[in-house]
């Protein structure tokens, strides 16, 4: 599995994010100094999948890149979406994501859960290197 930087803008959440959990997670990365964990991301369109928070940290922080694992979300059947108990929805497909990304609407947060058959590696990435435009290195 490997770990790509990819410019914070190319990244299109489809999920609303809660932001008391945004100032928290902001808060450890800043004392940690690095991102430990990367956002999962559609390849074709740049849809996170899973790291809804840690992209608006991203934002917070002014960072330009931020670490992904990049999946060919439609056709791998290696990660799973279902909706979450009681989100108000029964079934949700991964084109139903991909179209919310898309559009300028987004899910309510805790709507969709993605699953994979495999953990997420841990990482450090330091916020310096993040912080970092392609352009300058």
């Amino acid at each position: 599995m490997e770990i790509e930087l990819v410019p914070i803008e190319w990244l299109k959440p489809h999920e609303e994010i809660k932001p008391k959990k945004v100032d928290e997670l902001a808060s450890i990365t800043k004392k940690w100094g690095c991102y430990t964990k990367p956002l999962l991301v559609d390849s074709e369109t740049g849809t996170i999948l899973d790291g809804h928070h840690r992209h608006q940290v991203g934002f917070q922080l002014n960072l330009k890149r931020l670490p992904v694992v990049l999946f060919d979300y439609l056709n791998d059947d290696s990660i799973v979406v279902e909706a979450w108990p009681n989100c108000g929805l029964e079934f949700l497909s991964k084109q139903e994501i991909i179209d919310m990304a898309a559009s300028d609407q987004l899910y309510p947060p805790k709507t969709s859960r993605h699953t994979t058959e495999w953990n997420t590696p841990p990482i450090h990435i330091s916020l310096e290197t993040l912080a970092e435009s392609e352009d300058s290195l």
